[in-house]
């Protein structure tokens, strides 16, 4: 009789043990296909991430040089300057024919603009106001006012928008064609306190330069998620007197020496493996009065994490197949005692014992097939399921890590050199917006392919071959005349 034959009769005579067979092989290969889909996912996530989640360049005045020369200058008056005054620190503002130099460059894609200012409100109120003497960036002291100015390229531009801290409730954001016209964006609290409406006029006086007025037209009010501001104190303004205006309008309002300068430029990186590169490059079209700091935090976050969950989904496989490769090995031998009496006499008959290890091959070969049916049509759900966890234990432990290397002085500004900011201590650029981002669980698509199916079938027929293998020791032992007999 042929051996085909005698597996498919033996599979139907005995259903319950089919059935066994069927659910642990089906088990054992969802989990693998479970970890064959993570692992998957997980280096996709990796790759997507070299393209979407970006890195950042910024290029600010540096200040390690700056407090270099305030020493070197002072070293030699005493009290510091002429007069006993105490030594001043200069800082360059950089200049954006330097920026546009640089984001010419291979891999940049773009940049945004950060320039902070104040002014005094005219012919509204601004809310609790209160006026403090601030140090500029020529070292002059200037009156800071109780409006605080953040000129940007664009709204969409800024980290606070970009991370959801402010959010437009009506009219429309800055765009970058907004540069070089009076066109802001007010904070809904400052809007309801003094009537005003998208359209509407508002005048300030600047606190340093000329002094003059000017005239601000309101085209949109944005909502700021919290109140808090990270430099409340004495001369603070509330986070809700901060007007958003082009770049430009804050340099004139600044002082004309200002004009074609800014605080901060925060470049985009397209490729986030290239930003050291791109850095590199850059370094050598500023002077060194300007710094440039990289923050491919998001990227490296996503990629630690991510290699988490590699491991993991490689430790799940290899246990999976380990562990199925014992559990089918040992139903074999198990099969094998109880259908001792039927190959004893399989081999009176004249059947060899390789037709004999066939047989259980062919079985077990059935019931894979239908194991790896299972596995491909619930792999999507346990594999979504497993991956959530998985990806939460390992953005929480990276997202630990990050803040911890943030609390003691790593991964932020470079030592010696702080962050320019904006109004209330806002961070420039996308540094917020990667702080936020950081805290998001980066979300893995789990999708079952053709290619997984296979490689998930050649995975399996490799355990069954192998507990064929084990199992096959105790079919080469038996003696036909032996079992007979007993």
């Amino acid at each position: 009789m042929n051996f085909i034959k005698r597996a498919w009769l033996n599979l139907i005579a005995r259903k319950g043990r089919s059935l066994l067979l069927i659910l642990v092989t089906g088990a054992i290969m969802l989990f693998v296909m479970a970890g064959l889909l993570i692992k998957s996912a997980a280096s996709q996530a990796v790759a997507n991430a070299k393209s979407s989640v970006g890195a950042t360049i910024t290029l600010t005045a540096n200040r390690q040089a700056a407090f270099k020369k305030m020493r070197s200058g002072s070293s030699g008056t005493p009290g510091g300057q002429p007069g006993g005054q105490p030594p001043s620190l200069t800082l360059t503002p950089v200049k954006l024919s330097s920026a546009k130099e640089i984001a010419k460059l291979d891999y940049v894609s773009g940049y945004s603009v950060a320039v902070s200012a104040s002014a005094n409100a005219k012919n509204f109120d601004a809310i609790s106001t209160s006026s403090a003497s601030s140090q500029g960036p020529s070292g002059m002291t200037t009156s800071r006012g109780d409006i605080s100015l953040s000129g940007v390229s664009s709204t969409s531009s800024s980290s606070s928008f970009a991370d959801g801290t402010d959010k437009l409730t009506k009219g429309r954001g800055l765009k970058t064609s907004d540069v070089g016209t009076n066109n802001v964006v007010i904070e809904s609290e400052l809007a309801t306190q003094n009537s005003l409406k998208v359209g509407d006029t508002i005048t300030v006086k600047a606190t340093s330069g000329t002094k003059k007025t000017h005239a601000l037209k309101i085209v949109g009010i944005y909502k700021a998620k919290s109140t808090a501001t990270a430099t409340m104190g004495p001369g603070a303004s509330d986070p809700a007197n901060t007007i958003f205006t082009s770049y430009t309008l804050a340099n004139t309002l600044k002082g004309s020496k200002y004009q074609g300068t800014a605080d901060s430029v925060v470049f985009t990186v397209s490729t986030p493996s290239q930003v050291a590169a791109v850095k590199k490059q850059a370094s050598k079209l500023v002077s060194s009065k300007y710094s440039l700091s990289l923050d491919d935090q998001n990227y490296q976050m996503v990629k630690t994490s991510m290699s988490s969950v590699t491991s993991f989904a490689d430790k799940v496989v290899w246990l999976v197949a380990i562990a199925g490769t014992i559990i089918l090995a040992l139903i074999v031998i198990l099969m094998i005692r109880e259908r001792r009496y039927e190959i004893g006499i399989l081999m009176a008959m004249g059947e060899s014992r390789f037709k004999i290890i066939a047989q259980f091959f062919v079985e077990l070969f059935v019931v894979l097939l239908v194991g790896v049916g299972i596995a491909a049509a619930g792999g999507t759900f346990v594999g979504n399921r497993l991956a959530a966890q998985v990806t939460a234990s390992a953005s929480s432990t990276s997202t630990g890590q990050t803040a911890s290397q943030m609390l003691g002085g790593k991964g932020g500004a470079p030592s010696g050199q702080a962050p320019a900011g904006g109004p209330s201590g806002q961070m420039p650029g996308s540094a917020r917006t990667g702080a936020a981002t950081q805290q998001k669980q980066t979300k893995l698509a789990v999708k079952v392919t053709a290619k997984d199916v296979a490689l998930l079938f050649g995975l399996g027929l490799a355990i069954i071959l192998l507990a064929i293998l084990a199992a096959a020791a105790g079919i080469l032992r038996l003696q036909p005349k032996m079992i007979l007999i007993q």
